[in-house]
């Protein structure tokens, strides 16, 4: 096939040109990599003809429309590029803005006013691009915008976002937080079925919020998949729509109370003692966790239709109102839960819709649509437990506002989700199961990275007007006064790798940046719910740039922030940013300071050559002594360790926090782990089932934590730091 066509689909679908490698080199993207992406894409590649005829039509489809599918602008005017044949220059535009609230701002304008941005001709036919800028201002919303030229009437979706994302009171007065972040799974309590739930959460509010604390940060909480429990990272969602139900605290549903037949199972001496042996290990058993939970929470549901639904109490209209709001989205993940679990028992098929029958993986289909009449109670369960973890985490989140933490739960949007899950079962016109989305070669993983997850279709999301883009952002800043994106570069290109290739041979595809900004702050504004962006790794000029232009904070790591041979002073961090000192994807502080994270990485042989590990062993043992030195420098330096060679102390990492804490980044986060002095990390990036990710817990109990004077002597330091 002609490799000029491929280069011009390859652009007009967002598909990079080029990039600059971790060495800093420019490296073009062959013509392979490309009619692979356009491939996945569902482009006619292995069809000369028809891929010149769909190119051709691609490319007059773009001139021949007047409006684009959506406009956006961030602030009161609205300003947008359209398109007029030549034989209708000078012609009338009446143009109306039909708000969203029912209003209407209305005009005339010649297009010969508008100023022109290209001319050109296009199949035959001239076509001038101009400059169309509506003469009043605005409110944020999602608004309708009509141009009439002619007598055609055109449309289009207008959104318009306040000139920058939310904010809380707090910090516009002037106020630096700090909080504690958790994996809420790893969370060890007295009362829990074995992991961290939102009753623990609760307990950790009551712990924390009193002691000074502004938020509490957490692990994505998305819907994973019921009937398979083991498949556990929150980074691999079924649903980020959703939220995952093994958090269910069962004991806190009102139906348990009333249930006599799930109170006597509980107190039954087998069952109990299953209890206490999943409380009691290191690791979190999803599937023994499971087992115990949907056992007794199927018999709660009969209570509640017994008790609730079939009477229409008052409670069950608090359960109608929910599934209302939900909508189909809601009927459809819950369709999905139930369809899941039935071909895992019936079938004994893998966890996701492309291991059902092939029948029903149309969620509109015949099949799927039988399913759901003749298992109406099975789906109905699945919309109860989305019911159950919606309301304890709404509670979580009313207690940090009635115990006074400004920002309260500070939640986590992964990148993408699992390839089998609900979110792509409904959504199959936009994610492309041909690809996954990963990183280029880096120092540590020469190979690049594939992660396994979808990616979506950039021209999907405009043709569909970005209301998936819109729904999703929703739907995450719901429970939250903030919210982590992973990888905020994702909102301005990802990594592709086409089915079948090494991650080597991926590509850039990329995103309207603006749009999907647009979107983020006008939702940020209305949700009450400050953005912060994971910009870790390498970060594209065009995201610098639009990240403090919109008002998104960055998140910075104290142990990445080097100037030269030293690390950054507490007064050279920026004031818009979360700053912590290690993250999820991080070995902890202790597992850093000693090493072991090195030591883990040689065991899982997962160094690329004995050079590189050197070379890791010795920024190590320089990065110990830049610690240190920077420490002493402010005043911290702890008595112990006294040497870089010493094994870490809590005062060591009560140093670091103080620190950070001086600095003015207006949040900073404690992992849980750094305050106990755990070793093992929750995480170790490019490992499967070599190592038990995600499932580590903590090494003590929330009622043990709440009464040690030496975390309230830390918190006090931190706060003072703090102002």
């Amino acid at each position: 096939m002609d490799t000029t066509l491929i280069d011009r689909m390859a652009r007009l679908r967002g598909i990079g040109d080029a990039y600059h490698d971790y060495r800093g080199e420019l490296r073009s993207f062959t013509t392979k990599t490309k009619v692979d992406i356009l491939r996945a894409m569902g482009c006619a590649v292995n069809d000369p003809t028809a891929f010149a005829a769909e190119l051709n039509e691609l490319e007059i489809s773009r001139w021949r429309s007047l409006l684009p599918p959506v406009a956006t602008a961030h602030g009161t005017r609205i300003g947008l590029d359209i398109n007029i044949p030549a034989r209708e220059f000078g012609a009338t535009l009446v143009w109306a803005v039909d708000l969203e609230d029912g209003g209407r701002h209305d005009g005339v304008v010649s297009s010969a006013d508008c100023p022109e941005l290209w001319r050109g001709e296009i199949a035959g036919s001239w076509v001038t691009r101009r400059r169309l800028e509506l003469p009043v201002d605005l409110p944020p919303g999602y608004h309708e915008l009509q141009v009439t030229l002619s007598g055609m009437v055109n449309r289009c979706v207008l959104i318009l976002s306040p000139s920058e994302c939310y904010e809380p009171a707090a910090i516009v007065a002037g106020r630096r937080l700090w909080g504690v972040a958790v994996q809420l799974y790893t969370l060890r309590s007295r009362a829990n079925w074995g992991m961290g739930d939102f009753a623990d959460l609760e307990q950790y509010i009551r712990w924390l919020a009193p002691r000074g604390a502004g938020f509490i940060g957490l692990n994505p909480l998305h819907a994973l998949a019921p009937a398979d429990p083991a498949r556990s990272s929150p980074y691999s969602a079924s649903s980020r729509h959703f939220l995952n139900v093994l958090y269910i605290a069962v004991p806190a549903v009102p139906e348990y109370p009333e249930c006599a037949a799930a109170r006597a199972r509980v107190d039954e001496p087998q069952f109990a003692k299953r209890l206490v042996e999943l409380r009691a290990a290191s690791l979190v058993d999803y599937r023994g966790v499971a087992d115990v939970k949907f056992e007794i929470l199927r018999l709660l549901f009969r209570e509640f239709c017994d008790r609730h639904l079939e009477p229409d109490s008052a409670r069950a209209m608090e359960f109608h109102a929910f599934v209302a709001a939900g909508g189909a989205l809601l009927q459809s993940h819950a369709h999905f839960d139930a369809l899941d679990q039935h071909f895992r028992t019936t079938l004994g098929t893998a966890s996701g819709w492309m291991s059902w029958p092939a029948e029903f993986r149309d969620v509109n289909g015949a099949a799927a649509r039988q399913f759901a009449a003749t298992h109406a109670l099975d789906v109905q369960f699945y919309m109860y437990l989305q019911w159950l973890a919606h309301d304890q985490l709404r509670q979580a989140q009313a207690l940090t506002r009635e115990l006074g933490m400004p920002i309260g739960l500070y939640g986590d949007y992964a990148v993408g989700s699992n390839p089998g899950g609900s979110e792509t079962w409904v959504d199959q016109s936009s994610y492309r199961m041909g690809a996954e989305i990963g990183a280029p070669p880096d120092p540590l993983a020469l190979r690049g990275q594939g992660w396994g997850i979808p990616p979506q279709d950039p021209f999907i999301m405009q043709t569909q007007q970005l209301q998936g883009f819109v729904r999703l952002i929703r739907n995450n800043m719901h429970y939250y006064g903030a919210l982590r994106l992973d990888h905020v570069m994702s909102l301005f290109r990802l990594w592709w790798v086409a089915a079948g290739d090494s991650p080597v041979d991926g590509a850039y595809v990329h995103y309207p940046l603006d749009q999907l900004l647009t979107v983020l702050t006008l939702e940020s504004v209305r949700g009450a719910c400050l953005v912060v962006g994971e910009d870790l790794g390498v970060v594209p000029d065009e995201m610098r740039r639009a990240m403090p232009e919109y008002g998104l904070y960055h998140y910075k790591v104290l142990l990445f922030e080097r100037i030269g041979g030293r690390f950054r002073r507490p007064d050279e961090f920026v004031r818009r940013a979360l700053g912590t000192v290690t993250t999820h994807d991080m070995p902890t502080l202790r597992g850093y300071w000693e090493e072991r994270d090195i030591e883990l990485r040689r065991h899982l042989n997962l160094y690329p050559s004995a050079d590189i590990e050197h070379e890791v062993q010795r920024e190590r043992d320089a990065d110990r002594v830049a610690l240190l030195a920077a420490l002493d420098e402010q005043g911290l330096r702890p008595a112990c360790p006294v040497s870089p060679s010493e094994p870490f102390t809590s005062e060591l990492a009560n140093a670091l926090h103080v620190y950070l804490a001086r600095s003015p980044t207006v949040l900073v986060a404690l992992q849980i782990e750094d305050l106990l002095g755990m070793v093992d990390p929750v995480n170790v990036p490019g490992t499967d089932w070599q190592y038990p990710n995600w499932q580590r817990k903590v090494t003590s109990d929330v009622e043990d934590m709440v009464g040690r004077q030496d975390f309230d002597a830390s918190f006090g330091e931190i706060g003072r730091a703090r102002g």
